[in-house]
């Protein structure tokens, strides 16, 4: 359990205003690469795993800014690395959804969360397009652009909305279509947005009703968990849950929880 003495009003406030600049820098990336400016781009686990110049430059300020304004605190970063702290540590994802980012689809964020013992205590999920701040605190809601968020109350499964995403490995990729095709006959439809830390930020806002995946990053859902949580959702993180597999991600509104997670098992979730 994190420290209970620890501050999240301020650790909340420090992470929206980093979070905040550096989506500024991201946005001016990105209008400058959809207006024919070329952006440097390198792969990681796959080809189809891409990283930018782009990331890189965003995480250097938010490493820059951090040393600034918390000196002390450890910092563990996508593209940067590091390891967690005995205090505060600051997990970054520089821009969660780069392959959304350079295809030109404005669905994509800045992530900055503070944990204390690897537990989330505050966080914010900036959206350099549109501008939208999601934001929360531990055992203080959570918000968008200030305003209250609160999950859905589905009463079915067949009328529940549930978000996704893929692996950049090919063989785990025909797991997870398999797993999708039999969960699709099972719920409302299925969305696949291509940013995880967004697709817990729908669930945290009604967007969506449920949310599941494997294999994400520490950096991926380190602030939307929290955020989804906060906003009164039911949330697994990796490790958590073994019958969803060793590194599932689940967050679901309470009404639905039950049901759907027995859709996810009989759908093949634990497989993949």
């Amino acid at each position: 359990m994190a420290d209970v003495g620890v501050d999240e009003t301020l650790l909340k406030s420090v992470a929206e205003r980093v979070a905040g600049e550096a989506a500024e820098l991201v946005h001016e990336a990105w209008t400058g690469m959809n207006a024919g400016r070329e952006v440097r781009v390198d792969t990681k686990s796959a080809d189809t795993d891409v990283v930018t110049a782009v990331d890189h430059e965003s995480e250097r300020l938010v490493r820059a800014r951090l040393a600034e304004l918390r000196p002390d605190d450890a910092v563990l970063g996508e593209e940067g690395g590091g390891i967690a702290g005995e205090g505060v540590t600051w997990v970054v994802d520089p821009i969660d959804g780069t392959v959304n980012f350079l295809y030109g689809l404005p669905w994509f964020a800045v992530s900055v969360a503070a944990q204390v013992g690897g537990v989330s205590v505050a966080g914010a999920v900036v959206e350099p397009v549109s501008g939208r701040r999601w934001t929360a605190a531990r055992g203080q809601g959570a918000f968008l652009d200030g305003r209250p968020l609160s999950v859905n109350a589905p009463e079915r499964l067949d009328l529940t909305l549930v978000g996704t995403g893929f692996a950049y490995k090919v063989e785990r990729r025909t797991k997870q279509a398999r797993f999708v095709a039999e969960l699709a006959t099972r719920v409302r439809d299925v969305r696949r947005n291509g940013a995880a830390s967004l697709d817990l930020c729908a669930v945290a806002a009604g967007w969506l009703d449920a949310y599941v995946e494997h294999g994400l990053g520490h950096w991926d859902w380190a602030a939307g968990a929290l955020i989804a949580a906060e906003a009164g959702a039911l949330v697994s993180l990796p490790g958590e849950d073994a019958e969803l597999g060793p590194d599932a991600t689940f967050a679901v509104a309470p009404t639905i929880a039950g049901p759907l997670r027995q859709a996810l098992l009989d759908s093949g979730v634990g497989t993949i």
